[in-house]
């Protein structure tokens, strides 16, 4: 069997001040740090005596998520560019009312991108598989990722064996601290159990 919990960074303080997240480098906010400690509280008691391997995105707003919540768990993150949010090309460092009055391309396929230089959802597939492949292929059944909205939307639909042209068509986005959990059994059957649960922040 395989085990796979992803957690969505909690409140980044690009989420209050109306900048653009993608590669800048946002810290957490005072309560997104507060969100991470319930996280790792409620895990740590979820996952008691279970040993698990947890990997996070280098950006300061998902790495310090992944080292609050391992703080409790007694673990500490592998840190991965991989697991980066999309990159949004000249939007990065502006805010999110440049973007609206400068993108070059609305996205309407996992092709598009919003500047010359962003990636496209596509680009993001790419660059995640060889990880996706790579923990599949791991013997160890147990992985926590902490990573980016639209990046583990794009984890989640690779996780159902969909066909990234699917992503034209359908999504499984969560939430600022959603917690999901993914696992395969004996069958081989891969099943999302809790899909941007939010319980956690409680």
């Amino acid at each position: 069997m395989k085990k796979i919990i992803t957690i969505q960074h909690t409140q980044s303080i690009h989420h209050t001040n109306g900048m653009v997240g993608s590669w800048t480098d946002w810290d957490l906010s005072d309560l997104g740090k507060e969100q991470a400690e319930k996280i790792g509280v409620n895990l740590s008691e979820e996952l008691k005596g279970k040993d698990y391997r947890m990997y996070s995105s280098d950006l300061l707003r998902a790495r310090n998520t992944a080292e609050i919540v391992g703080v409790h768990l007694g673990m500490e993150p592998i840190i991965t560019e991989i697991l980066r949010e999309r990159n949004l090309g000249k939007a990065v460092g502006k805010s999110v009312q440049w973007l609206r009055a400068n993108i070059e391309c609305r996205e309407k396929t996992v092709d598009d991108k919003m500047f010359s230089d962003a990636e496209s959802r596509r680009d993001v597939w790419n660059r995640l598989m060889p990880f996706y492949q790579s923990i599949m292929a791991d013997e160890n059944e147990n992985f926590i990722l902490v990573s980016h909205g639209d990046t583990l939307s794009i984890f989640n639909a690779m996780w159902l064996g969909l066909d990234v042209e699917m992503l034209n068509h359908c999504d499984l986005f969560g939430m600022p601290g959603g917690v999901s959990c993914l696992k395969k059994n004996e069958d081989g059957k891969h099943i999302i159990r809790k899909l941007s649960d939010m319980s956690y922040l409680k």
